[in-house]
């Protein structure tokens, strides 16, 4: 006889009905969304102070649960975002301007024999092509076609790097398959575009250099095994190996962190060697993951190759070098130490003596960004104010001039954010130009003539401009009476009337600066009426070195105080209210994001988070967070944990409240930042809403961290951002009907 509880058919009333309502409440454009996976909460203690991380589990992106959780997740964001009526329009406004814009050109090189290569996006493709030419006004020749490499295995490709020899017979080349930033790296023969010898795995960021002669290359490698370690290892001790080409044996490892206990070196930190120019030395500068300070280090090549390199220390990271470039018997160095701007020194080689560096140029109002050495001088770029100044130092001036009696201010042809090609090889230099409403042009500059010659290595086409568009600078007082520049691209018919629909993006981190530049998806945005506010907070460095410091660490909370004092500054002004207001970034820029809409959700109708970092508190533990400790912080430090914890979206997240409407988009292939970061927020603040708010995440199975997407993906994922905006914005058009 069958025996019944009393109760057993009230629970399953009861959990039929919550069951029922969780399905209700996640229901967005006649959608329904699955809600979160039930939470696991874990506690930990760090200093005192107990965290909770009730999607902890979320981690495990290979648990089967989690796999099916984030396909239904993906698929009915898919779903909601095909039923947004506007979608389309969008789409088809970036593919028009695609289809119409010309060849896009980019990554120029060139070898000492005048073989230029460089990568080539025809016009209406979706990725780039690797070709070379001989001379600037030869034939255009196809070395890699990454698309149809795609078509015949089935996944997209993409070439992320390439270092041809110095000849130009012989060029490396990465190349990698769905977003990822781990590939393999090629090497082949130019004239016949045929392999020397088979592929090399484990190759992120290769970062190659050549022999002088050619015979052989250095470049970086992962450990053997690294995808069986533990996350927080599986970058650690990167090697640089070298190529011999007689002798191929692409293991031979000559530098990682361990290899040499003596340097005291993290085992994050990676080492660039190649030859030093001018003498019988191997030059090693030292990276320490995403710090800017670097260090260097020399030794005899031939020690270097046997592996039992005594190095000498030419500048340690305490002196603050942030970039070295090398040619005409010097080592050049542009520093920050007492110089938050920026000055540029000068080391003799052989000697290399820091303690007698040659103050090449002093710290100035400007910000220095920039050295290149060509053939007979050495190029500085300055920022000043929103343009950039070019100023050349003739290679054979004498020692003890001081830079502002030798600097030649070069005259350039139009103003805006100029950035430098140059080589030790060639006196001309290929000077870019651009601002946030004029497309890039690209110009030879002649040393000798002073003249400008536009380069065409692709027929020239000037985009369509249908309506006026105008960039305002604004400097807007913070939260704590720090003025923060913000750029403000606008069409120049816009009535300030609080009604514009607006995004404002920011990223603000590792001293890295939003240098202007015309965006297809921002003359998009503008076009149709809206407003795009770019906010140079804290963390970036658009004011140099303390700008950064300013936003870093246990400052870290001014990168995002900074984004809220521009939003408040936007509506203020009547540029936008907050139900018109966006907020936008990526990657460290979701701290910027996540920590602006927890803090001050009444500020924004809708946010997007792209490959974000929002769980600070387990940031290290992601496979690229180590490296990130300098910028970031640790949790093994007591004043860096409560920064950490207080920039952590994910810990911010409080229940009850009414956020923003929210679209995390992610490549899952992402080394840099892991994909769990987005599925964790997600979940924490949906089920802190139970349904109030959308929280869609957008996931990309084809993509990383970015580096890689071919265009269409690019297009697609600026026409969701855009379109989802518009449709929280309560924009016409964009408005999805039920069914």
């Amino acid at each position: 006889m069958r025996q019944f509880s009393p109760f057993g058919g009230l629970l399953v009333i009861l959990l039929a009905l919550v069951s029922h309502a969780q399905t209700s409440a996640y229901r967005f454009a006649g959608v329904e969304l699955p809600p979160p996976l039930p939470a696991q909460n874990v506690q930990d203690v760090h200093w005192g102070t107990q965290v909770d991380d009730p999607y902890r589990f979320l981690e495990q992106v290979k648990d089967p649960a989690v796999v099916s959780w984030m396909r239904g997740q993906a698929e009915a964001t898919d779903t909601i975002l095909n039923r947004l009526p506007g979608r389309q329009t969008i789409l088809n406004t970036l593919k028009e301007k695609d289809s119409v814009g010309g060849s896009v050109v980019s990554s120029i090189q060139r070898t000492a024999n005048n073989r230029w290569f460089y990568l080539n996006r025809p016009q209406g493709q979706s990725q780039a092509k690797l070709v070379w030419r001989d001379g600037v006004s030869g034939e255009e020749k196809l070395l890699i076609d990454p698309e149809s490499i795609g078509k015949e295995k089935g996944k997209p490709h993409a070439i992320q790097s390439f270092y041809p020899s110095p000849d130009g017979k012989l060029l490396a080349y990465g190349l990698h398959s769905s977003g990822s930033e781990i590939g393999n790296m090629h090497v082949i023969d130019v004239a016949t575009g045929k392999e020397v010898l088979p592929p090399i795995d484990r190759i992120r960021f290769a970062g190659v250099s050549w022999r002088e002669n050619g015979s052989g290359l250095f470049f970086s490698r992962l450990r053997p095994g690294y995808e069986t370690l533990k996350s927080t290892e599986r970058f650690a001790d990167t090697g640089r190996y070298y190529l011999d080409l007689k002798q191929p044996n692409p293991d031979h490892l000559i530098f990682n962190a361990s290899m040499y206990p003596q340097l005291n070196l993290p085992s994050f930190a990676t080492g660039g060697i190649t030859e030093l120019p001018g003498s019988n030395l191997a030059a090693m500068v030292v990276y320490f993951g995403v710090d800017r300070r670097l260090a260097m280090y020399v030794a005899k090549m031939e020690e270097v190759l046997a592996g039992k390199a005594q190095w000498r220390e030419v500048f340690k990271q305490s002196d603050d070098v942030r970039e070295v470039d090398m040619g005409h018997g010097f080592v050049y160095l542009r520093s920050a130490l007492n110089s938050p701007r920026f000055k540029v020194l000068k080391l003799k080689v052989p000697d290399l003596n820091l303690a007698q560096a040659e103050t090449l140029l002093p710290e100035t109002e400007g910000v220095l960004r920039s050295i290149n050495v060509a053939k007979d001088a050495l190029y500085v770029t300055r920022r000043e104010g929103v343009n950039t100044s070019l100023l050349k130092f003739p290679a054979g001036m004498s020692d003890g001039v001081s830079g502002s009696d030798v600097s030649q201010r070069v005259v350039l042809p139009l103003q805006g954010n100029v950035t430098v090609i140059s080589s030790p090889d060639h006196s001309e230099l290929v000077v870019a130009i651009s601002s946030w409403t004029q497309a890039l042009r690209r110009y030879v500059y002649s040393a000798s003539s002073g003249q400008f010659v536009r380069l065409l290595l692709a027929p020239p086409v000037e985009p369509a401009q249908k309506v006026e568009i105008v960039a305002r600078e604004v400097m807007v007082p913070s939260h704590d009476g720090v003025k923060v520049p913000v750029s403000i691209i606008m069409r120049a018919d816009a009535v300030l009337n609080g009604q514009n629909p607006t995004i404002l993006y920011g990223y603000g981190a590792y001293g890295t600066t939003e240098e202007p530049g015309r965006s297809a998806g921002v003359i998009t945005w503008v076009e149709r009426g809206g407003i795009y506010a770019f906010a140079h907070v804290r963390g970036g460095g658009a004011l140099g070195s303390e700008w950064h410091m300013a936003g870093h660490k246990t400052t870290k909370f001014n990168t995002w105080k900074d984004g809220i004092a521009a939003a408040e500054w936007l509506i203020a002004n009547a540029y936008t209210r907050a139900s018109k207001l966006g907020i936008y970034g990526g990657s460290a820029g979701g701290i910027f994001v996540g920590r602006a809409i927890t803090e001050r959700p009444d500020l924004f109708v809708a946010a997007v988070p792209s490959v974000p970092v929002l769980d600070m508190v387990r940031s290290e533990q992601r496979a690229n967070g180590v490296a990130n400790i300098p910028e970031y912080g640790t949790v093994k430090v007591e004043a860096e944990f409560h920064a950490l914890l207080r920039n952590s979206a994910y810990h911010a997240v409080k229940d009850g409240v009414r956020y923003p409407a929210t679209m995390l988009m992610h490549g899952v292939n992402d080394s840099r930042v892991d994909v769990w970061q987005s599925l964790k927020f997600a979940s924490r603040i949906a089920d802190a809403q139970k349904g109030q708010q959308p929280v869609l995440l957008r996931l990309d199975y084809q993509a990383g961290h970015g580096s890689g997407s071919g265009a269409d993906q690019a297009m697609q994922r600026t026409s969701d951002l855009q379109s989802f905006m518009l449709w929280q914005m309560g924009e016409l058009g964009f408005q999805p009907e039920l069914q």
